[in-house]
């Protein structure tokens, strides 16, 4: 290859798999003509992180996988050196890709036991397994964030906790796994993007922390890491002014971040890859097209995820860097393709023969995760209360944001039979209905489906919801079931009040069933909060 090829090979430009033609062609031209060295599959336009402000909605398409396949072997094909294919499957292919294998978050693989970390290994084993079968050998995940902020808006339910130790032990086993199937793994967000109250993906976060208490913390899955040979370290989107002279500079334009702290200090001599370069923390930065990439490179990155101006951005390369730093990303980089075996032109199509995946082993893993993750934070004798008050035909269930036909209540029906309640959305009347229906009953099992797992608009539980929910705790015995994000119990007031609150994490249909069978045998629940949550007492 000539030089300005090998600089070609340090980007890896966004792609969306339900596309037009045209911006098809489009990639297929940056592939032919600049020798790009990979590609970031996403949905779509509208689902891509920085649409987080704008009103685009998303256009769900039920033949995504099939059309993932086809562009693969499409874009492959066009290619003189093989693209190593990346996406971001934290959770699997379903992060990306409907009617895929979707597996618990991190949060929730967070409060497994410490003796049921195989697991997590499991987890990430299954992730590779699907994604090599689509053809892709680099999953941007997992996070070793520590999140020790219960504001974060961004990491949260995608970290596996605060607990340092667990973090750091569940990501080595997810990445473990992916690696036994032949998928390469990425540790992220470096330095630590846990300790953190704004979304890189429209402002620059910044971390207060000294060198000495990151090293005491947040850097510890890191280190771990090196010292397990992580195939990948991305880096993030915040700013540690204690790294900088004081500056507010983002660590993936910071040279004292990655060459001095991550490469130097901490010894790491393996690939590194900037945070998405669309990102509003950076793109915003300069004018002129290619100073971004330029600016990333130069501070330490290898590869250059999501770059949006790939001619020019080589072009800066090639006129600013010197044929050593060069040749150092370019080996870096073709070191992790050989690893993933698509250098040998013997897996450059990969094995894509599998037209369907296998859902009853995802979903008897995810059986095994409820078992033991499933948190008993409030407890006053569940089990023979609410059995007591449907003797006494003074028990009532109410499912919010699912009606009653989901799988919690259909488990519970023959052993807890009731008058079953539902509310889904935008309507107050029927929530004040709902009092007047409740009336005759003094007991009531709720089960909360928390409509999204991120904080934004408090998880998009209506403002009512919580007020009714707080008068509710107060006239009424309730039992509390939530399906969803922990960190929603923060925002539910007179959690107090209750009598009884169960975390079952993910509203899968194997939580909902491992959680009427726990209340019904009034079994041990095994799992533990990851995460401090400061209104429970």
């Amino acid at each position: 290859m000539t030089i300005e090829q090998k600089i070609g090979q340090f980007f890896f430009p966004a792609v969306f798999i339900n596309d037009t033609e045209e911006n098809i062609q489009a990639t297929e031209r940056l592939i032919k003509e600049h020798n790009i060295g990979g590609l970031t599959f996403f949905h779509s336009r509208a689902s891509a992180a920085t649409n987080y402000e704008t009103t685009k909605k998303v256009v769900l398409n039920d033949g995504s996988f099939q059309r993932l396949k086809e562009l693969i072997i499409r874009y492959q094909n066009c290619a003189t050196t093989p693209l190593l294919m990346s996406i971001d499957a934290e959770w699997g292919l379903a992060m990306r890709v409907e009617k895929t294998p979707q597996y618990p978050y991190a949060i929730t693989l967070g409060a497994l036991p410490d003796n049921k970390k195989n697991l997590v290994y499991e987890v990430g084993k299954q992730i590779g397994l699907d994604l090599k079968s689509v053809g892709i050998h680099y999953n941007l995940s997992p996070l070793a964030d520590i999140n020790n902020n219960p504001n974060n808006p961004v990491i949260g339910y995608r970290s596996f906790g605060q607990d340092k130790k667990k973090v750091t032990d569940f990501a080595l086993e997810y990445l473990r796994g992916l690696n036994d199937t032949g998928v390469l793994g990425c540790l992220k967000h470096f330095p630590g993007h846990g300790n953190t109250n704004v979304d890189s993906h429209l402002g620059l976060p910044i971390l207060k922390e000294t060198l000495e208490e990151l090293v005491a913390n947040e850097l510890v899955p890191f280190i771990k890491g090196i010292e397990n040979k992580v195939d990948s370290i991305m880096i993030g989107h915040l700013a540690v002014p204690a790294l900088n002279e004081g500056k507010n500079t983002s660590a993936t334009l910071s040279k004292s971040v990655i060459e001095t702290l991550l490469r130097k200090q901490l010894g790491y001599d393996g690939l590194v890859i900037s945070d998405a370069l669309n990102m509003h923390s950076v793109s915003k930065l300069y004018d002129q097209k290619g100073q971004l990439e330029w600016e990333a490179f130069n501070a330490g990155n290898d590869i250059l995820c999501f770059a949006e101006n790939v001619p020019e951005g080589i072009q800066e390369i090639l006129k600013n860097a010197t044929p050593e730093r060069i040749e150092a990303s370019f080996n870096r980089l073709w070191k992790c393709k050989q690893k993933a075996g698509i250098i040998d032109g013997t897996s450059k199509l990969l094995h894509l023969s599998r037209n369907a995946f296998d859902f009853k082993t995802t979903s008897e893993l995810n059986s095994k995760i409820a078992q033991n993750c499933i948190t008993k934070i409030k407890d006053t004798r569940n089990t023979v209360t609410l059995f007591d008050a449907k003797n006494r035909a003074n028990l009532a269930k109410i499912s919010l944001y699912k009606n009653t036909e989901n799988s919690f209540f259909k488990n519970l029906s023959a052993a807890l039979p009731c008058p079953e309640f539902c509310y889904e959305r935008g309507d107050t009347i029927a929530l004040n209905e709902l009092d007047e229906l409740l009336l005759d009953f003094d007991t009531i099992l709720i089960a909360l489906f928390v409509p999204k797992a991120k904080p934004m608009n408090n998880f998009d539980i209506e403002d009512f919801v919580l007020q009714y929910l707080e008068k509710l705790f107060i006239s009424k015995k309730c039992f509390l079931y939530v399906f969803g994000n922990p960190y929603a119990l923060q925002i539910i007031p007179n959690l107090s009040a209750t009598a009884g609150i169960v975390q079952v994490y993910q509203d899968f249909s194997e939580f909902q069933e491992t959680a009427a069978h726990q209340l019904l045998e009034n079994m041990e629940c095994k799992g533990a909060l990851p995460v401090q949550i400061s209104t429970i007492e």
